[in-house]
């Protein structure tokens, strides 16, 4: 039987030389990869008290949704700016080169609401803190954080405030 990691592609020098791209796309094109990720994070997240599952977008939308499925639990959008109907909130996070605004609908989440944020990917942690202070902005408290992959070496993690699960990790870039 195939490990998780065996269903992704990294891919050397990409985008820049000295990168080792892990490709997440090839997990979930594959439908035993895809089935054995979800499963993976449903398993090492099955004994967190949440309410909501918020996915950024989005890849944790891929994720966070069957996730949301499986478990029973009510399924939140973070997006980019512009692309949500309802009255938002918004943050901007710097990235590599510039930045990039999210947000969330101002009712999606209500004061006390206990929330697992879900993402493919933590690397930077740019993304998932911006997204965890939407969250707080509007009274939800993220209780963990579930990523298909971590980059430790880039120390996402440590913006967060709250525990972080990830299915894989590398230690490199």
């Amino acid at each position: 039987m195939k490990k998780l990691e065996d269903y992704v592609v990294t891919i050397p020098d990409f985008p820049k030389p000295g990168i080792m791209f892990r490709d997440v796309t090839s997990v979930i094109e594959d439908a035993d990869g895809f089935k054995l990720a979800i499963d993976t994070m449903v398993d090492m997240i099955k004994d967190i008290d949440f309410d909501i599952v918020a996915g950024a977008e989005a890849r944790g939308f891929v994720m966070g949704a069957p996730i949301a499925y499986l478990m029973g639990k009510p399924f939140t959008l973070v997006r980019k700016k512009g692309k949500l109907p309802r009255e938002t909130v918004e943050r901007e996070y710097a990235l590599e080169y510039g930045t990039a605004t999210i947000e969330i609908n101002k009712d999606s989440i209500k004061k006390g609401d206990r929330v697992l944020l879900v993402d493919d990917l933590i690397a930077t942690g740019g993304t998932l803190q911006a997204s965890a202070e939407l969250i707080e902005e509007l009274g939800g408290e993220v209780v963990g954080v579930a990523v298909l992959m971590e980059l430790k070496g880039l120390n996402g993690r440590e913006l967060l405030k709250c525990p972080v699960y990830s299915a894989i990790s590398y230690e490199g870039k």
